[in-house]
């Protein structure tokens, strides 16, 4: 996969889908696998199961949060 600093996650796509879809599929990505804290044990280990839907791998609470973001 082709990735550079400049375009970060989004080199993949290479010359197709224009800059602005590029640049909002960067924000999507780095806020969807930043590290998130669980709401019931504080603990960084969230990880997004499907759209919507989080689990923490700590205490294995599941809860719906947004589709790239688990705060509701």
């Amino acid at each position: 996969m082709g990735r550079t600093k400049k375009v970060g996650p989004s080199g993949r796509f290479g010359a197709r889908y224009g800059k602005g879809v590029k640049k909002r599929i960067v924000e999507i990505e780095r806020t969807q696998r930043k590290r998130h804290n669980c709401p019931n044990c504080l603990k960084p280990g969230i990880k997004r199961i499907s759209p919507g839907i989080w689990g923490c791998r700590k205490c294995g609470l599941k809860f719906a949060g947004r589709a790239y973001d688990p705060k509701v």
